[in-house]
């Protein structure tokens, strides 16, 4: 599942294609909006927050998707040729640029964003991210494992398993430690900010600052080859109660128990 900082440059894309412009074309492909046409409003702009992305519109209306494991936004000319075999599910085009949905995990039209990402904690890359409160959530749950509360939206919006993977190995912390057992939260989760700060406006995920092919991560991708710091051959395993079971890697010996 794309994590904050693809999401985040997604939203760009999407600023770029159509902000400040009139829908000459708005094609929902959900059966819930399957009436709703937004022709003739301007959109005023995209936002991410955490995995979601916001397109907010003109008259207090707000276009809510979530791309899940595979969905993507695409950005093509007015009318270019959609692919049969493509699923999309939302299409918004302006006379210049035009937006298609393919295979979008969330589709919603609401007037309150509160509706949708409410429930979510604080946004890794947003303009009011509140670090202390990230801590607090955690914090507020002893028992449950570092790895389990990582990617739990609710606590801190925008961790994947990629992020968390690459941010438990640098702290060296194992991930099936209790989170009352791990004296400073706060490093974690602000080094897990930088790192998708640092990826959020370009392609790709580099942790180790090394941008050559195989070298980006430290242990994420790396299931069964050598820790790139001791040698050890980096774990692979799943965390969580089926059927939310997400893979996490590790490296024993610089994340022991």
């Amino acid at each position: 599942m794309p994590e904050g900082d693809v999401v985040y440059h997604t939203a760009a894309k999407l600023r770029q294609a159509l902000d400040g412009r009139a829908l000459t074309r708005s094609d929902f492909r959900v059966p819930r909006y399957a009436t709703a046409d937004l022709t003739g409003r301007a959109v005023l702009t995209t936002v991410s927050y955490g995995k979601h992305l916001l397109t907010r519109i003109e008259g207090g209306l707000t276009v809510h998707t979530h791309l899940r494991m595979d969905g993507t936004w695409r950005i093509t000319k007015p009318g270019a040729r959609i692919p049969p075999g493509d699923q999309v599910r939302l299409i918004l085009a302006n006379a210049e640029w035009q937006a298609v949905g393919v295979k979008l995990g969330m589709v919603d039209l609401v007037k309150d964003e509160r509706e949708v990402i409410g429930h979510l904690g604080p946004d890794l890359l947003g303009p009011g991210w509140d670090a202390a409160e990230a801590v607090r959530r955690l914090r507020a749950q002893p028992e449950r494992t570092i790895g389990e509360a990582l990617l739990d939206q609710r606590n801190l919006a925008g961790i994947g398993t990629i992020y968390r993977a690459e941010t438990l190995f640098l702290r060296g912390v194992w991930p099936w430690r209790k989170i009352g057992e791990i004296e400073d939260v706060d490093s974690l989760v602000s080094l897990a900010q930088r790192l998708l700060n640092a990826n959020k406006d370009h392609v790709g995920t580099i942790t180790t600052g090394d941008r050559r092919p195989g070298n980006q991560t430290w242990v994420y991708g790396r299931a069964g080859r050598p820790c790139r710091r001791c040698g050890t051959r980096i774990s692979r395993g799943e965390m969580g109660a089926q059927p939310q079971e997400r893979l996490i890697l590790w490296c024993e010996n610089c994340q022991p128990r």
